[in-house]
């Protein structure tokens, strides 16, 4: 477990854990040796000749100030460790976090990383504090207690050696039992806050269906599975602590009887036994307190795999030899991709969106629209194929170099708990703050701040729950703009909009698409009509590529999708007839 620590630490922070292990041991020696003294101090003291005790005690005292001084040490550097590893394992997993494909983020790993970086990584951090120390003195010691056992009495020695395979095979025995048990319920808890994050977020649908006093089936049958396995763990550890308590005393009580027996055969002194009696005693204590953390040494055993796992994920690979793009034209040569092997969300499809003109992307839902934006920006790379910007494979481009020329505005807009300032300056932080103003004004973003009490500092709450779905839309567009990427990709950011805010975010998204190379999944007639270039997207497939008026003429998929749109227009509810 010690290995596994060291290696999920950065490396500037693994000589810590390193030194705060030296300093262990050398107290945990240091501490056998004191005990070791005691036998021949016990000795002299109750032999003929007591008087000689003094040396013995001389160097005991001196042995017991080393431990202590040893002990002090060690103990302060593993307290200031435990502050370096969840330094270190949060920032290595957020810098992992932030190369891995977005395929990556399944619906059920939500729940897993919030315990990752809360409950495992404190779980971690506890380990040089509360575990390390004995569980390193449950080995050292009781491995320097029997050296110096043998420097008394071999015989001593060697029944307490042979006890050893004994214990070991026991404590194994009864961590393999337990460790199921503990990963199932490691299991569960992760399902559990995956619930529990599920259901917060849908508040507003079960209380608008009277369920909000009830939770969800889903939620009801994890919290049963969590109490379920929290049952097991019980059960399964239980018969193994009992089984290392007895295998512990059953070694003791096999040094007690061949002590005595050695002692009234004369051939061992009445002060030997008692200070061999007292080692025996010392290395049967830390065993017994490493044993009682067996469960606790599992868990974070399990939680070490876990975070294993994250940082085991392989990112998207970056260029060994990074190519810079000629322009900010886009293309999809042959693209194919699926999210789930076997079943193909897009087959060869081929468009070219030229710089500094308007793609609109049309379509039914599950058409592709959405996986051809994500595959330009590349949170997938293509499974066949190649997206290309300025003519270069964007496998081919620097992640940096590519994220610095694409801006990519979402349909359902997801703000960081902060102040409005603060979310239109992740768009670029070296921003001045009349730049971060003047993106608010083009955004509109500035209407929105002149009738808040705090302003420009006003905290939007998580995910931006203060502001109105309008608002964080046009904030969104903000920090878009403040980004300055010739190249923009947009997922219809007015279809679900009121018509006012749908007019003020229409005038904004043309403020952000001004000179820039814009490809939209476009919903609105007034999008689709206005673009450069329209490719009509069915199945995965590219069907219909064209102006507004080149489909129109072509009469297939692109004309019904005008004429249904063009009807729906003039949709309106009316009050029932109910007068007869």
């Amino acid at each position: 477990m010690i290995r596994q620590l060291v290696d999920v630490l950065r490396p500037a922070e693994r000589p810590v854990v390193r030194r705060g292990l030296v300093l262990i041991v050398i107290a945990a020696v240091v501490q056998g040796v004191t005990f070791g003294l005691l036998v021949p101090a016990l000795d002299t003291l109750l032999g003929p000749r007591p008087a000689l005790v003094w040396p013995w005690i001389g160097a005991l005292l001196v042995a017991a100030a080393v431990h202590v001084v040893a002990h002090y040490v060690s103990l302060k550097a593993t307290l200031g460790t435990g502050a370096v590893i969840s330094r270190s394992l949060h920032q290595r997993i957020g810098d992992h976090m932030a190369t891995l494909p977005l395929g990556w983020f399944e619906a059920d790993r939500v729940g897993r990383l919030s315990m990752l970086v809360s409950q495992d990584v404190a779980a971690v951090m506890a380990v040089p504090a509360h575990m390390l120390r004995p569980v390193v003195a449950g080995v050292v010691t009781p491995v320097t207690v029997v050296a110096v056992m043998y420097v008394f009495d071999w015989r001593l020695a060697l029944a307490t050696t042979v006890t050893v395979p004994l214990i070991a095979l026991v404590y194994r025995w009864s961590t393999r039992l337990a460790a199921r048990a503990d990963e199932i319920h490691g299991r569960t808890q992760g399902v559990v806050a995956g619930r529990v994050i599920e259901f917060a977020q849908l508040q507003p649908v079960l209380r608008a269906f009277g369920r909000s006093d009830h939770g969800t089936r889903l939620l009801d049958e994890a919290l049963a599975a969590q109490r379920d396995s929290s049952r097991q763990v019980i059960v399964r550890g239980v018969p193994g602590l009992i089984s290392f308590g007895l295998a512990i005393q059953a070694a003791f009580t096999v040094v007690l009887v061949l002590g005595v027996d050695l002692a009234l055969g004369g051939t061992l002194s009445a002060g030997a036994l008692i200070g061999l009696l007292a080692l025996t005693a010392r290395f049967v204590e830390p065993l017994s307190e490493a044993a009682g953390l067996g469960a606790a040494l599992q868990r974070t055993r399990q939680a070490l795999d876990r975070i294993e796992e994250v940082l085991h994920a392989r990112p998207l690979p970056e260029p060994a030899a990074p190519r810079t793009p000629a322009g900010n034209d886009v293309e999809l040569d042959d693209v194919g991709f699926a999210y789930v092997p076997g079943r193909p969300v897009l087959e060869h499809v081929g468009l070219t969106a030229p710089a500094g003109t308007l793609t609109a992307l049309v379509g039914a839902s599950g058409s592709g629209k959405t996986t051809v934006i994500r595959l330009i920006a590349r949170f997938w790379d293509a499974g066949r194929g190649a997206v290309r910007i300025g003519g270069v494979d964007v496998r081919d481009i620097a992640t940096e170099d590519l994220m610095a020329r694409v801006a990519v505005v979402f349909q359902d807009v997801w703000l960081f708990e902060g102040t409005i300032s603060d979310n239109i300056r992740l768009g670029r932080e070296a921003a001045t703050d009349d730049e971060v103003r003047e993106a608010a004004r083009l955004a509109r973003v500035d209407e929105i701040v002149e009738r808040l009490p705090a302003g420009w500092d006003t905290p939007v709450g998580e995910g931006g729950t203060r502001l109105s779905g309008g608002e964080r839309q046009r904030v969104s567009i903000a920090r878009a703009i403040l980004k300055d990427a010739p190249i923009v990709l947009l997922d219809e950011a007015t279809a679900a909009l009121d018509p006012e805010n749908e007019s003020l975010v229409g005038e904004a998204l043309r403020s952000l698409a001004r000179n820039r190379t814009v490809i939209v999944i476009a919903h609105r007639l007034s999008t689709v009509v206005s673009a450069d270039r329209i490719v009509v997207l069915d199945r995965g497939r590219v069907v219909e590529q064209g102006t507004h008026t080149e489909l129109l003429d072509l009469g297939g998929r692109y004309a019904r999708f005008w004429a249904e749109r063009s009807q729906a227009r003039g949709w309106r509810l009316e009050p029932a007839d109910v007068g007869g």
